[in-house]
């Protein structure tokens, strides 16, 4: 049955985890899901300080969170996370793929490290998250599969080109687990942020030629607002995307729709 009205959007009594969710983009995303009733688990980097997200959320909502830390980069260390996470709340519902880093340089200077970091934490930590859930939500017959790519999974900017490479990999990667997943009752999907005013992206926003440029090329005229994410992604974990998979909706202003 089709769910619809606003009951569709709902996500009440449903579990999820949310990667790099204790600051920043997935900070805002975990505690959307809990707003909309989902149970979240927050998950970091820094076992005190994903605490102190989820109990924060957990006051500003209502509704239980809990939190995890794990490298998200190394395969065991995922299987030992998950089996924490599925004692709290089972295997989630709704697997938030969030957690991700940045490095800058021309291609002619890019550090090899710094391009092994980005792929094993905006690539392979995505497959070994997406890959562990993965096994419990086909045992279960339902869940929600949701990236976070980027503009750059589209588009390119000078001294990025191994970050695009990583984001523009979540896209097909996106695909790839709808081919395998869609017929077990799982939807995989992406959302691909514009530019966004974070901490971590202040020093951007503060940079008044760079700021200039952005809101030159956003068709809205703006910075991204954390919250504006919310939206598109409680419809991508909630029953009104049942049969919306492999998808990627980018939330940018309009800045991949111009030139």
């Amino acid at each position: 049955m089709t769910a619809r009205g606003v009951a569709a959007f709902d996500l009440t009594g449903r579990t999820t985890l949310v990667s790099g969710s204790s600051q920043g983009i997935g900070r805002a995303l975990a505690e959307g899901l809990a707003e909309a009733g989902a149970r979240v688990v927050v998950h970091g980097r820094d076992a005190a300080k994903a605490a102190v997200a989820a109990a924060e959320i957990s006051a500003a909502t209502g509704v239980e969170a809990h939190s995890v830390a794990f490298d998200i980069t190394d395969a065991a260390a995922v299987d030992a996370g998950m089996t924490e996470v599925e004692s709290l709340i089972g295997t989630p519902d709704i697997l938030v793929n969030n957690a991700g880093i940045q490095r800058r340089a021309p291609i002619a200077e890019f550090a090899e490290e710094d391009w092994d970091a980005l792929v094993g934490t905006n690539l392979s930590g995505v497959f070994h998250l997406a890959r562990r859930t993965s096994r419990g939500m086909i045992e279960r017959g339902s869940g929600k599969i949701i990236q976070i790519g980027s503009v750059q999974s589209q588009l390119a900017r000078p001294s990025i080109a191994a970050y695009s490479a990583t984001k523009g990999a979540i896209v097909m990667f996106t695909k790839g687990l709808c081919a395998d997943l869609a017929p077990h009752g799982i939807q995989a999907n992406a959302i691909a942020p514009g530019y966004f005013e974070t901490a971590l992206t202040q020093a951007l926003v503060d940079d008044e030629q760079f700021s200039a440029w952005v809101k030159g090329r956003t068709p809205a005229g703006r910075w991204g607002d954390v919250r504006d994410l919310v939206g598109a992604l409680v419809f991508l974990a909630s029953p009104a995307s049942d049969f919306v998979n492999g998808q990627t909706l980018f939330v940018d202003g309009g800045m991949t729709a111009v030139v």
